[in-house]
């Protein structure tokens, strides 16, 4: 008999090998044609593949990830051969899943181009080849044969990953005329697909090296029920009225300029305070547990971080180095803050007395990133990092760890992310030479993190590979308004560079040991957790963070100096108050203003400037009364407290 496993240790008993689709039947019939895909012992697997053991099974549907994945890796390949019926001898790259569908790379034969008025008739195709109830079937075959086959199609690119595989590990998947080199897992037919969207294309250099030849990446997202495309339809359509350039720009925050280089943001003034607020309320915070703020350079001598790691790891994808007039001297445009932070807790012995020690930065960094992958302020070329480093005893690790999970916590509260998932990320089993460090340290680390995660009583997932070189993290991950995912906070445990930098502490014994490291950035880099902010607020933040809170209307000229009068007053109470005093009718600068997204208007005139009084009016609320000036100031000082009530304390 085989034995199955199911999530709530239940076990289900079989006289022969039975596919993960069978399993279903014997549990429901609803989930049955719900289920796309099943993971035997963690392995995903097709719904057709039989077990032939005794295994720990979870069935996934669409409400899972790995559901999800299934679904839009079966939809790459349906878009594929879409695209072959209309463009033979097209080259196949790799077809992946992204966080929302799917995308494949594309070698078009001689002279073809593809463009946005393609897409609907490749659309069109996919819905037909989709109800032809294809059966997608999974084979094996050998390295030998594999080449051969794409040898004889001419396909350079599928031919090149063959070349790396090992023999004995190579499936292939056939739908209708259609037949692909991957590994799977993939939906028991095409008639699963109901609804398909091919969402953009762009270009794509193969295998990301700006060396290779420029491919055509064409993206997608598909759904087994319509109504789900129109809900997303609609949300993308909600997404471009919040995407954060378009209301970057609107607001007057940031700027990019080709004169200074691409992917290098300029924050204009209004996109300075929103960051100065940021950096102050998270500098009171870092105070409260105890950081001190320190600052180092811009550069640093590439020794510095081939001694870390960061330089053999990264190195290409940083900037070149500098070279100096002295010979054989280099440095490199900092991509990371830790290593210098490793430097000054070098600076003088310390006893175990002084740990923990905790500094803070907040450290811009550069990274090259390919000029196809710059996006706004979600990925640049230069970034500030929300950086500090906790270098503490062993016995200290997990309470520190802790800790930093109430900053972030804090910061989730004042910012109204209230939607997240904490993700454990661990290193990956079967590739250790992604990792520095030794497996005793590794696995004290992740048991620290694990064991913080259980005593403050977070849900948590877990996902191996998704560990630093040096360390496994904590993960947050954020939904935002429009329930698009965003990885925001992370923290990290790191007992190897101490190890690279020999740093050291006396300890009660009088023998010197080694500090445990925290890798921590509750913003992960201010120019990211920016763009996410705006997109997720839609340009209408919290008032105490806002950087105009409060615009005085005059309703004519007349009344310009009383606005004034108003201003000052405000911004000597602390809130932060202009004055449109444009020669436009009250109306155009109400409507004008509320644009802006800045949170109170106040309208003056004769009764108001006689009265030493403002007329309020809240965003997306209307009038809100008369006060005066004092009143007034009181009310806005008052919400911006209880906006803040209690995150300090």
């Amino acid at each position: 008999m085989i034995k199955i496993t199911l999530p709530d240790n239940s076990v289900r008993e079989f006289a022969e090998p039975v596919s993960g689709l069978e399993i279903a039947k014997s549990i429901s019939n609803r989930l049955a044609k719900d289920v796309l895909s099943i993971s035997v012992d963690g392995d995903v697997w097709d719904l057709s593949r039989k077990i032939d053991r005794n295994a720990s099974i979870k069935l996934h549907t669409w409400d899972d990830r790995e559901g999800k994945e299934t679904f839009w890796h079966s939809s790459a390949h349906l878009m594929a051969e879409a695209i072959e019926v209309f463009y033979p001898g097209t080259k196949f790259g790799i077809g992946p899943t992204v966080e929302t569908g799917f995308y494949y790379d594309i070698d078009l034969p001689d002279g073809k181009v593809l463009s946005e008025k393609d897409l609907q008739k490749i659309e069109q195709k996919m819905l037909e080849l989709a109800r032809q109830k294809n059966n997608i079937v999974r084979s094996e075959i050998s390295k030998e044969d594999a080449l051969d086959m794409f040898t004889n199609k001419n396909d350079e690119l599928k031919q090149e990953l063959i070349s790396e595989l090992e023999d004995g590990t190579i499936t292939l998947y056939n739908q209708g005329n259609f037949t692909d080199l991957c590994r799977g897992p993939h939906l028991p037919n095409t008639s699963y697909i109901k609804a398909i969207k091919l969402t953009a294309i762009a270009g794509a250099y193969w295998r990301g090296d700006e060396k290779n030849k420029m491919l055509t990446r064409v993206y997608g997202v598909t759904f087994p029920k319509a109504k789900m495309l129109t809900e997303y339809l609609e949300m993308l359509e909600e997404a471009k009225k919040r995407d954060h350039r378009k209301i970057g720009k609107e607001m007057q925050l940031f700027m990019f300029s080709e004169s200074v280089g691409q992917g290098l943001p300029l924050w204009l003034p209004k996109g300075a305070q929103l960051r100065e607020q940021l950096e102050n309320f998270l500098k009171k915070v870092q105070k409260k547990y105890g950081y001190d703020q320190v600052m180092t350079p811009h550069i640093g001598d590439v020794k510095l971080y081939k001694t870390s790691g960061h330089y053999q790891k990264y190195g290409q994808d940083s900037f070149q180095p500098i070279s100096t007039p002295a010979e054989g001297e280099e440095y490199l445009l900092k991509p990371m803050n830790c290593p210098h932070h490793c430097e000054i807790y070098k600076a003088w012995p310390r006893s175990y007395k002084d740990l923990p020690v905790r500094m803070a930065e907040f450290g811009t960094v550069y990274r090259y990133e390919q000029s196809g992958e710059l996006h706004g302020l979600t990925r640049v070329r230069s970034f500030t990092q929300d950086d500090a480093h906790i270098f503490c005893r062993p016995d200290q690790l997990k309470d520190e760890f802790k800790k930093v999970i109430d900053i972030i916590f804090i910061i989730f509260k004042a910012l109204n992310f209230e939607n997240y998932t904490a993700q454990i990320s661990l290193r990956d089993p079967e590739k250790p030479e992604k990792y520095i460090g030794s497996p005793e340290n590794w696995d004290k680390a992740e048991e620290a993190i694990i064991e913080a995660c259980e005593e403050k009583g977070l849900n948590t997932v877990t996902e191996l590979g998704e560990a630093a070189f040096y360390g496994p993290k904590l993960d947050f991950m954020i939904k935002d308004a429009l329930g698009r995912s965003w990885q925001l906070g992370t923290i990290q445990v790191d007992y190897n560079l101490p190890e690279r930098f020999e740093l050291e502490y006396i300890g009660a014994d009088d023998n010197r040991h080694r500090p445990v490291m925290i890798h921590r950035a509750p913003f992960g880099s201010m120019e990211r957790f920016v763009a996410v902010l705006i997109e997720h607020t839609a340009g209408k933040f919290p008032l105490w963070l806002t950087p105009e809170q409060v615009v005085v209307l005059p309703i004519s000229e007349k009344y310009n100096d009383y606005a004034k009068k108003v201003s000052e007053f405000l911004n000597i109470s602390d809130i932060r108050t202009v004055v449109d005093d444009r020669n436009e009718k009250i109306g155009r600068k109400i409507r004008d203003n509320e644009l802006k997204r800045i949170p109170y208007l106040l309208i003056v005139g004769e009764k108001e400037a006689e009265s030493d009084s403002v007329a309020v009016r809240r965003q997306g609320e209307g009038d809100k009364g008369i006060m005066t000036m004092e009143e007034f100031a009181e009310f806005i000082n008052k919400e911006v407290r209880d906006q803040l009530s209690g995150l300090y304390n």
